[in-house]
């Protein structure tokens, strides 16, 4: 770098620089001391500590800096309560399997030849083994209902039921005869309740009840396309069960002509009929009750004595099954 003398502007020599009275060092030293002094204002900027002097400068930009995000805060949660000891395995009891299901070959075998009584046979699609089949001409022996289903049917009820499975009834059932035979030892004229297609477990319970609070000597379902003694059917007669006989026949229409010879008069309640408030129920009756909506079959209406109706206003067309047994029961008990 060439440096100038101020007086004449002319280009410095080496020799200049070694006179003693050259200005070179003044001059130089003057240079330095202006360039550094430049050189620190321009490093002030970048090098001023935080809240002193100007703002923060991005080097490459030379635009303000942006400032950051602050860090979200940590929310620190309680640790969950580790128990000390592990908590017993909830079990839910409604789907536990009733007392009256039998699962297996062997234990539906022996409650068939032991005489219990089973409301259903529930057999799985397929071919059936030596022992299935034998089980099965058992059960149509003794005239149980014999129902064929997929196996997977069968699994939700449960998984170990070696392809059949067997509901028995939840209380055991008596003989028509046994009716009788009761009435006959208390001295009173035979007084019976007889159920065509009743489905519904809750209507079977509620009327074998109100049987029992009128004293009746029995009631009888039929076999097939009806409700037996199930555990709910039980459950809604609330103990009356235990006074009242309940027989289950194969052929409705057979029992009822046994009964007419037996002097038994039997009354059909029926949309189409006397108005029950005029019919003498006296002496040995026996009230029949149909199926909601179909009400009585047709064969049971040709063979009873009478058809009685209960009178009704308005737009409903027919009663509970239970409602109107209980309604005709009464009023054969105050005619008795």
């Amino acid at each position: 770098m060439a440096y100038y003398q101020d007086f004449t502007k002319k280009k410095m020599t080496r020799k200049d620089h070694l006179r003693q009275d050259s200005t070179w060092e003044e001059e130089g030293t003057r240079y330095k001391r202006a360039h550094k002094q430049d050189n620190d204002k321009k490093d002030d900027r970048f090098s001023a500590p935080h809240g002193k002097g100007p703002k923060p400068f991005d080097k490459k930009n030379d635009a303000p800096r942006k400032p950051s995000r602050p860090a979200p805060e940590k929310v620190q949660r309680p640790a969950p309560a580790r128990p000390s000891r592990p908590a017993p395995e909830f079990v839910d009891e409604a789907f536990l399997p009733p007392e009256n299901l039998l699962s297996g070959r062997n234990p539906i075998r022996e409650a068939i030849k032991n005489n219990r009584d089973i409301e259903k046979l529930m057999v799985a699609k397929g071919d059936l083994s030596a022992t299935a089949r034998e089980i099965i001409a058992m059960a149509r022996d003794k005239h149980i209902p014999i129902q064929t289903v997929d196996r997977s049917r069968l699994d939700e009820i449960t998984k170990n039921h070696q392809g059949m499975l067997a509901f028995a009834s939840a209380y055991r059932y008596y003989d028509v005869e046994d009716m009788l035979a009761e009435a006959e030892e208390k001295g009173e004229a035979p007084f019976l309740v007889i159920l065509d297609g009743v489905t519904d477990p809750q209507n079977l319970g509620a009327i074998i009840r109100t049987a029992a609070c009128v004293g009746a000597h029995g009631v009888i379902v039929p076999e097939r396309r009806a409700v037996g003694l199930t555990p709910s059917a039980v459950k809604a007669s609330a103990g009356a069960i235990e006074t009242v006989k309940v027989a289950r026949v194969t052929n409705l229409t057979r029992t009822l002509e046994m009964l007419k010879k037996q002097g038994v008069w039997l009354y059909a309640a029926d949309m189409v009929g006397e108005d029950y408030r005029s019919v003498n129920f006296e002496g040995a009756c026996a009230i029949i009750i149909g199926a909601e909506g179909e009400g009585v079959s047709r064969l049971v209406l040709e063979t009873c004595d009478h058809k009685v109706s209960l009178p009704m206003k308005g737009g409903v067309g027919s009663l509970n099954a239970s409602v109107a047994a209980g309604v005709l029961l009464y009023a054969a008990f105050a005619s008795r």
